[in-house]
């Protein structure tokens, strides 16, 4: 059986320091134990205690004021004004939408998990960019469902901009299990927040015109067939959308998607075509062009990333309220899904040489035939729905938008006199 002694000896021993100003209390322990050494172990035993709760109670504080001060401030807004939660802000979109939403005195608050799919570093970039704007961006996933509790429970979000995803077609191929964490898993994590959350937000996530696969109908309509798809990511994405559908029709969640077309413009993905294509003109290296069957050329209905945040901020200001509470729905909530497009498509060689024109290079063209990776010959979005309820009206084309990104990237990537990226 243990003795005293040992009973009362802390797990963890350390160092310590008595207090002078005790004397009072010692005299009052000498009289209850008889034994010098007992005195000893209670007075550690006591002075232990007491930085632990000190301790935890700092914690407690630094944390409380970590949260208000990094999670409260930037959730600041004007009368009337949204609050809302921007998943994968340091994207391309991400980042734009979250300006635009500061910017007319909205709060916001990002989460991005930062992760390396293309260059980290520009994700850091905008990152900054945001911050001096007076965003502020949690550096998370939205898988953690502890950490999107902890967001939820210090702020009262109205809406939620869920724009975080695993992007592109070809890379699926590749790496398919990173489409099914972001893209389905991801989305019902964030999903299950939003209908636990009191009041629950309204819910605007990104689908993509991918969702359309071989359709051949156009211009492509909401109401068009989406049941071919053809990649993984478009299948995720039209997932997302029945899985919406699921947690409007029992939780009360108000849904808006929108099927984006093939958005470009400054701060944008180094995996786009566009963009790719811009870097590998400067460095003097070959593009690779493909073309569809009968050697036809490739079509994208481009859309300026100023026209797409029109759009997002036009859907996030008409979203009807949630009717749930506490993951109880109340009543019906609406459900909603739009095309954001541009209604130009543009083959991708005028493309090139509109971009030739703007970087006064020479593009060392390589025409081959598509291969079959997941991608569709062309794209071209019906817009009435989103221009009658939304007020969307794209006004960018494709020859003002590049040159705008043109200047972006000679800038950001300094450029002088066109000399090379390393």
């Amino acid at each position: 059986m243990p003795s005293l002694q040992e009973e009362l000896l802390p797990s963890t021993p350390g160092k310590f320091k008595i207090d002078q100003r005790g004397h009072a209390v010692n005299r009052q322990f000498h009289r209850c134990f008889a034994s010098t050494s007992t005195l000893f172990l209670w007075a550690l035993f006591l002075v232990a205690l007491t930085a632990s709760y000190l301790s935890f109670q700092s914690f407690i504080d630094s944390g409380n004021r970590y949260f208000t001060a990094s999670w409260g401030h930037p959730v600041h807004r004007r009368p009337g004004g949204l609050s809302v939660l921007v998943t994968g802000a340091a994207g391309f979109v991400g980042t734009h939408v979250s300006l635009a939403l500061k910017k007319r005195g909205d709060g916001v608050v990002g989460v991005d998990n930062f992760n390396n799919y293309y260059d980290p570093s520009l994700k850091k970039a905008r990152k900054s960019l945001l911050q001096g704007h007076g965003v502020f961006v949690v550096e998370g996933d939205v898988n953690d469902a502890r950490l999107l509790a902890k967001l939820f429970d210090v702020v009262a979000f109205t809406h939620v901009m869920h724009l975080a995803a695993q992007a592109g077609v070809r890379y699926a191929m590749e790496n398919p299990q990173s489409y099914v964490h972001s893209n389905v898993a991801g989305l019902v994590t964030l999903l299950e927040a939003c209908k636990s959350a009191n009041p629950q937000p309204a819910v605007v996530w990104a689908s993509s015109s991918s969702v359309y696969g071989l359709n051949e109908k156009s211009p492509f309509s909401e109401a068009d067939r989406t049941d071919r798809p053809a990649s993984l990511y478009a299948a995720t994405k039209k997932a997302g959308e029945a899985i919406t559908h699921t947690y409007n029709h029992i939780y009360g969640l108000s849904i808006t998607g929108l099927r984006f077309f093939t958005v470009y413009g400054p701060w944008g993905r180094p995996d786009m075509a566009y963009f790719s294509f811009t870097r590998n003109i400067l460095q003097g290296k070959p593009i690779t062009i493909y073309r569809g069957k009968n050697r036809v050329d490739l079509a994208r209905d481009f859309t300026y990333i100023d026209d797409i945040v029109k759009g997002c901020v036009g859907s996030l200001d008409t979203a009807g309220r949630s009717t749930g509470s506490g993951g109880r729905k109340a009543g019906p909530a609406p459900y909603r899904i739009f095309n954001l497009g541009n209604t130009s498509p543009v083959t991708v060689p005028t493309l090139v040489s509109i971009l030739e024109r703007h970087l006064k290079v020479k593009a060392k063209r390589n025409v081959v035939d598509m291969p079959g990776n997941g991608d569709v010959p062309f794209t071209h979005a019906n817009i009435t729905s989103a221009r009658r309820q939304l007020g969307y009206k794209p006004t960018t084309d494709l020859q003002t938008g590049l040159k705008k990104f043109v200047k972006w990237y000679l800038s950001y990537y300094g450029y002088n006199n066109r000399n090379n990226v390393n």
